[in-house]
């Protein structure tokens, strides 16, 4: 994932500020409590494409 991309990416949900997770591929929003897809290196800011983190990932995110 591009980090100059990363800084200018937001969650469409909240507008809040997205983790990358690189070994699940995922960007993840805390406020949301979201985690979007990343396809063939593209990110995919969809909510009905993103799972809901768990209460233990939301927590580790704001650690």
């Amino acid at each position: 994932m591009d980090a100059k991309l990363l800084e200018i990416l937001v969650c469409p949900v909240t507008k809040g500020p997205l983790v990358y997770d690189r070994e699940r591929q995922e960007l993840l929003s805390a406020s949301a409590r979201l985690a979007y897809p990343i396809r063939d290196g593209i990110p995919v800011l969809l909510e009905d494409e993103a799972r809901k983190l768990t209460p233990e990932e939301v927590e580790a995110l704001r650690k």
